[in-house]
């Protein structure tokens, strides 16, 4: 198997006098236009580098990766990495069951769970999560908005002068919207914000929100959420061993533990939910989504469950 060499082996070694020309000896003796360069010229580069070994020289200076599946017998295998690179080769969205490892606070092994693929394997539509999401976001204002009309305004309704005259422009109260204190004209209402959005385009948005962070690795199945006790260090020191997690959102099946809920009440980034409580704009709002095994049957149970017309 030819390695390619890769050309900051001339930026890294530009200060070193003996081992710079060296390989520029080398490399314009054994290298061809196709910039690769045999196994058998390699050992003329390793013998040319006082002090450093065959395998530091060829771990620094050149980029491609062998394994031990090799089928060329000019490298030994001792110098060959025998580490297996996991490639993600599953595509999104092909509704395939997906089996991911239960564990628990304390870190111990619980077993495997099935997630069904019609609820955690769906395509990922970034269309059907902002409907949703601006249907949440509607349908959550309070619509409490009032102003005063003419008829609602307190003062008095009495003619402030005479209709003639005066010299002064006629009118008839001084409540009107052109007078400090008077109405508002146009203004908001107490009213519903709400759009309407249909049912199973909610529950697609949830399955596309559950979808995308199982894609993403970001979802983690406990088996329960048990706490030895109700201290907040107990969430802090296990939210500090995740990877890349700045905000956790939690999904109990039932009610919420109680020893839990004092552990996490005063830490910003750590929220908790019911099952039945679960939507999309929460998913959104936290990188990291914790279920518990409950939790979870109990979502695939609702995702199932025949939309009432």
């Amino acid at each position: 198997m030819a390695l390619s060499v890769s050309r900051r082996i001339f930026r890294a070694l530009g200060s070193c006098d003996y081992l710079s020309l060296s390989l520029r000896s080398f490399y314009i003796s054994n290298v061809g236009l196709n910039g690769h360069v045999s196994g058998g010229s390699l050992s003329s580069v390793q013998s040319s580098v006082p002090g450093k070994s065959s395998f530091d020289v060829q771990q620094r200076y050149f980029t491609s990766i062998l394994t031990s599946d090799s089928s060329e017998s000019a490298f030994p295998l001792d110098m060959l990495s025998r580490k297996q690179v996991l490639t993600p080769d599953r595509k999104i969205g092909l509704y395939q069951d997906l089996v991911i490892p239960v564990t628990n606070f304390h870190k111990e092994d619980k077993g495997l769970m099935v997630l069904a693929g019609d609820v955690f394997d769906v395509p990922i539509r970034k269309d059907i999560i902002h409907r949703v999401v601006r249907w949440q976001l509607a349908k959550r204002q309070q619509g409490t908005h009032s102003t005063k009309t003419v008829s609602e305004v307190s003062g008095t309704g009495r003619k402030p002068w005479k209709q003639k005259g005066t010299g002064r422009a006629r009118h008839g109260t001084l409540r009107g919207p052109q007078f400090r204190g008077g109405a508002v004209m146009h203004g908001p209402k107490p009213r519903s914000h709400a759009i309407k959005l249909n049912k199973k385009v909610r529950r697609l948005g949830l399955k596309i929100a559950l979808s995308a962070r199982a894609a993403e690795g970001k979802l983690m199945v406990y088996e329960d959420f048990e706490l030895p006790s109700h201290k907040t260090k107990n969430i802090v020191n296990h939210v500090s061993q995740m990877e890349n997690t700045k905000k956790l959102l939690m999904v109990d099946g039932g009610l919420i533990d109680e020893k839990l809920k004092l552990a996490t009440q005063n830490l910003h980034y750590v929220n908790i939910l019911p099952s039945i409580g679960l939507n999309v704009y929460s998913i959104l709002l936290h990188d990291t989504l914790v279920m518990s095994r409950d939790a979870v049957n109990r979502i695939v149970e609702r995702m199932h469950t025949p939309i009432n017309r």
